[in-house]
């Protein structure tokens, strides 16, 4: 939590993001991903001042718990002094303890922010999928619940100017933003009507800008005319030698000499490998999406 400190900008995590994005595919499949079309709405997370501070906390939870279907999960949370915005015990289950800061009695409206990552600890614990070191797992925990239609409110709960800053979660704004946008291209949603920070809207703008430049590189005809010429470029040294620096795709041999082309799925970022002989249709065996190539 950045509470009146720097906060982070650009993409930092950008890998890390993209590989938590793979992961979620990969545990729950494409079927299960497609089961959460609509994202957590602004009024089933409504926290009114005059509200009673515990009541309204669980009632919150309860609705998270209820959005990543977790039924016969319970989530009991209290508020204490800590450095860090929440924290939550993971047990057996089915009953788990959610600390808040402190600072949450005064800025209700965050609370919702704050339990949605919390609560997606417990979703991910229950799926047993982790990835190794605190950080890594904190950006898989923020990725998976933005992806999943709760971590909207993690982007709005930023706000900064020039006294004060306030940031949620582990991802940057941008990054928020980027995976917002991934969720946003797949389900035709636009969660940027549901917010009340002028910056979060700023970041979703840009993370959009960069997640639909992931559908507009080689070897996708929907490339641009640079890359597709550097793409030509690379295809006729190939494979002499490793990438370049900036380019996801990559050239090898197959069994029988013949060139092939590997490069991430713009949807879930698995990568892909086709023959180099001009258009082809590939679909990803990941989250099916069927894409347009010219190799």
């Amino acid at each position: 939590m950045a509470n009146d400190g720097p906060v982070e900008h650009g993409y930092p995590h950008l890998e890390t993001v993209r590989a938590a994005v793979t992961a979620l595919y990969r545990r729950l499949s494409y079927d299960t991903v497609r089961t959460y079309p609509t994202s957590v709405l602004p009024v089933d997370v409504a926290f009114c001042d005059t509200d009673d501070l515990y009541l309204g906390a669980q009632r919150v939870a309860h609705e998270l718990v209820r959005h990543y279907r977790l039924p016969d999960a319970r989530v009991v949370v209290s508020f204490r002094e800590m450095r860090h915005a929440a924290s939550v015990e993971l047990t057996a289950g089915p009953e788990y303890f959610v600390e808040l800061n402190d600072r949450f009695r005064d800025h209700r409206r965050d609370i919702g922010a704050a339990l949605a990552h919390e609560v997606m600890h417990v979703y991910l614990h229950r799926l047993d999928l982790s990835f190794p070191g605190v950080r890594d797992n904190e950006i898989l925990t923020d990725t998976a619940a933005t992806y999943l239609g709760a971590g909207w409110l993690l982007l709005d709960a930023y706000r900064e100017d020039g006294a004060s800053s306030q940031k949620l979660g582990y991802l940057t704004p941008e990054e928020f933003g980027y995976v917002l946008a991934k969720r946003a291209l797949l389900f035709g949603e636009d969660p940027s009507v549901w917010f009340t920070s002028a910056q979060a809207y700023t970041a979703y703008a840009k993370g959009m800008e960069l997640a639909r430049r992931d559908g507009e590189q080689p070897p996708l005809t929907a490339a641009g005319w640079a890359g597709r010429r550097r793409y030509a470029r690379d295809r006729r040294h190939a494979p002499a030698g490793p990438p370049q620096p900036g380019v996801r795709y990559a050239f090898s041999p197959d069994g029988g000499g013949r060139l092939r082309v590997s490069f991430p799925c713009p949807t879930c970022h698995q990568r892909i490998r086709v023959p180099v002989r001009g258009r082809v249709r590939a679909r990803c065996a990941l989250c099916r999406s069927v894409l347009e190539c010219d190799t």
